[in-house]
This record gives structure tokens, sequence and C-alpha cells, in this order.
């Protein structure tokens, strides 16, 4: 099984070579939204012949960029408007389903990169040599500089994997570039034998991850450091105005989702670990804006509580997370797989019995109000221990057939009506195999 990883490496530059560097940087970002402003004004084009075509001849000219990073340049904004005209069909999608009713608007104007990053292409921008050194190319020609990293990422490096694209970043604080280097690396694919444990992940907002095992070991993740913080930055932002917050409470979020996804990897090694399929899940999920009456001559204001939920609710990286915790499990010999998502948190793990009325006002407590069952327990492990059953009926079928589903096909709606269906008959019993409402074992 291929594992793509990325590599930190810390270049020491002289100063001579980090103002070069520095400088491509920023000729690179200009380059960046030159062609996005032509892109924009021809169709908004996501051709990558049109752009090269149109503005190859302004880059090495005008920008002074050598021929690779100007043609790096036109890939990577031919993708970023490829990437928006997917979003946009999708939300067409959503909206003639009437899924959501707020209209993409990602291309209403040409996109701005404010990002100084640099792609560089390996063997044509960049190469590494002997004595743990980099040649990497810059406005006036390549530049060789000295990097340091963690042994294991040099060691691949040197031998065993297999070497991608980088992007050169630079860091403000510590004036310190990096070098992000994609590696490809064989990891070896777990059998349903080697896999001892299966685990249920529920990630939310208020718990950033919930996790329960088959017989009943659970662990809370909680994110309410985070959202204080996240809050605190938005607040600053609001009252300063000033520049930088975003990218530290971005840096605070993917930090916190390491710590969560490793922890749940040492805490339970050589598991089959299932996650929720949440595609489209903030459309589905998205906060309803109430009608406001007109007050004067503009309309009443939104009540900070509400602006506040909104804000958190958008800033949810639960992707992040679940990306996280896949890679991180094929490295340390687990498996994550994706699972229907459909009535977790609404289905009672005890009797079956699934209403919206199990959550009251939509809160943490899970109150089954099936009269024969009354299970009470908190809504995110309801949704583990659900989760945890769905991945124990996968882990059997993968024992008996010898093929395991990584994620479901959403687009069959007919299979995905049996899943669900063979899900129901499912019952929470820790420490023994999952009963049916048939009795088997």
């Amino acid at each position: 099984m291929q594992q793509i990883i990325t590599a930190k490496l810390k270049l020491t530059t002289t100063p001579e070579q980090l103002q070069a560097l520095r400088q491509t940087q920023l000729v690179y970002r200009d380059a960046l939204n030159a062609v996005s402003c032509y892109a924009f004004e021809h169709g908004k084009t996501s051709s990558n012949i049109t752009l090269h075509r149109g503005m190859y001849a302004h880059l090495r000219t005008r920008n002074r960029l050598p021929s690779q990073l100007a043609c790096s340049v036109e890939r990577q904004v031919a993708a970023t408007y490829k990437g928006l005209w997917t979003k946009l069909k999708k939300n067409k999608g959503h909206r003639s389903k009437k899924i959501t009713r707020k209209r993409f608007k990602g291309l209403d104007k040409p996109p701005t990169y404010s990002s100084p990053t640099v792609q560089y292409t390996y063997e044509r921008d960049y190469t590494f040599q002997r004595n743990q050194q980099v040649s990497i190319g810059t406005l006036n020609g390549r530049t060789t500089v000295p990097y340091q990293g963690y042994d294991e990422h040099i060691a691949l490096i040197r031998h065993g994997a297999s070497i991608g694209d980088a992007r050169l970043w630079y860091d403000k604080a510590r004036k310190t570039f990096y070098l992000l280097v994609s590696l490809e690396i064989d990891v070896p694919e777990p059998t349903c034998e080697q896999l001892n444990e299966v685990v249920g992940v529920d990630v939310g907002i208020r718990y950033l991850a919930v996790t329960s095992t088959s017989t009943g070991k659970t662990t809370f993740h909680p994110g309410r450091r985070v959202r204080h913080q996240a809050n605190h930055y938005a607040r600053r932002r609001k009252r300063l105005q000033k520049q930088g917050t975003r990218g530290a409470k971005r840096r605070l979020k993917l930090q916190a989702n390491h710590i969560v996804a490793k922890q749940i990897i040492v805490q339970h090694p050589h598991a089959l670990i299932g996650l929720e399929q949440l595609t489209d899940i903030r459309e589905r999920t998205r906060r309803r804006k109430r009608k406001r009456k007109k007050h004067g001559k503009g309309y009443e204001r939104v009540s900070p509580k509400a602006r506040k939920a909104t804000r958190v609710h958008s800033q949810w990286s639960f992707a992040e997370l679940h990306a996280l915790i896949g890679y991180k499990a094929a490295l340390s010999g687990s498996q994550a797989i994706k699972v229907d998502a459909d009535y977790t948190s609404k289905g009672c793990p005890m009797c079956g019995y699934t209403a919206d009325e199990n959550r009251p006002e939509k809160g943490l407590l899970f109150i089954c109000q099936n009269p024969n069952c009354h299970c009470m327990l908190h809504a995110d492990l309801v949704g583990a221990r659900n989760l945890v059953m769905r991945t124990l009926v996968l882990r059997q079928d993968w024992s008996t057939t010898g093929h395991l589903s990584i994620a479901p096909d959403a687009s069959d709606n007919e299979a995905k009506a049996a899943r669900l269906k063979r899900y129901a008959e499912l019952r929470w019993s820790p420490g023994a195999s999952l009963r049916s409402q048939t009795g088997d074992h």
C-alpha cells in the first residue's frame, strides 16, 4: 500500500540565499495573481493549455520566472479553477435538491493568492545532493542549501522513498525557510487477523473526537480549548484588524487535530478504525437563518450567540482530523475505513429505536424515547458505539469475503438502503459479539 507523507526540512541559508529565496516567493505569488486574473477574464478557464499560451511569455519576461516555475504557476492556477468549478457544480446540485439555498460565490471574482509559498517539481526545480544539501531554483538560477530534518525522513530521502513535489515555506517569526517535500513510501497492508480491535470514532465540535471499542472502552477528546482560543482570535481580529491571527488560529486547530489523532492511534494499536462518511455534511447540517424583521432603515442585527455558532460550525475541521487519523493509522499498522453516518446520533444502540426526539434540543444528552428502553448516554458516545457496530459488521464481511470496503458507495442508493437496514438490526453488547434482532451470534 502506498502512503504519502510530508518531510519538513529546515534550510540553513546565508543572508544572500535568504534574500534570493524570499524574492522568488514574492514574484511567484505575483505571477499567480496575474494568471488568476487572466483566467477569470477568459471565461474563468481551467485549461492549462489556454493559460500557457496566454501567459507563459508574460511570466518569462515581466516576472522573470524560470521556465519550470512559470509552468508551475499555470498548473497551480488551472488546478484552483478546476476545484472551484467542481464546487460550483456540486452547489448547483444541492440547490436543485433543496439541500441548501446558498449560492456558491467562489467564481464571482478572481481567486487571490496571499501565501508566497512556491511549488517546486522534483528534478526540475530542485534536487537533493550529497552531504545533506539541496539544490533549489531561484530567479537567478540554482542555489545549493544545507538542510536539517528528522532522521527518519532524511533516511527515506536517501533511499527507499519516491520523492515528489515540494513547497518552499517561509516562517516570518523565525526568518527561516522550510522545504516541505512529498514522499511516497510502501506501507505493508494489514490483514484482517492482524487487526485485533475495532474502534469507532465520532467527531464533533464540542468534543473533537469520542472513541469507543467493541468492549466498551471509551475516550473523550474535548475541543473546548481550541474553540475558546478560536473565539479569542476572532474577537482580536474584529477589534484590532491585525493580520496573522487567522494563520495562528489555523495552526492551533492543526496542532490539536495532530494531538488527538496521535492519541487515538497510540491508545488503539493494530485496530480497524471506523470513521463517519461526512461528505457534504456542511450542506446537510447548515444552520438555517431566521427571517429577521425590518428595524428602521435596516434589518435587525443577528445575535452574537448565533453569529458565534455559525462561525464555529464553519471552522469545523473534521476532514483534516479524518485525514490525520487515516495516514497515522496506516503508518502504525492499523486501518481506517469510512462507514455510513446516517442516524448514528439518533439511533439507540441498545434497542435500535431511531427518532429525532432521542436528542432533546439537539443537546449532548441522548434519551431513548422507546418506552421499553429509556437508555441515557452522552450523545457523542452513542454515535461512537453505533460506528463500532457498523465497523464490526464490515470486519466480519472482510473475514468472510476477503475484501474490505474502505469507503461506502454513496451513489448507489439501493445498496445504501440495504446497509442501513442491516445496521438497524444491530444491538450493543459490550464484551460479546454483536447480536441482531433474530438473536444470531
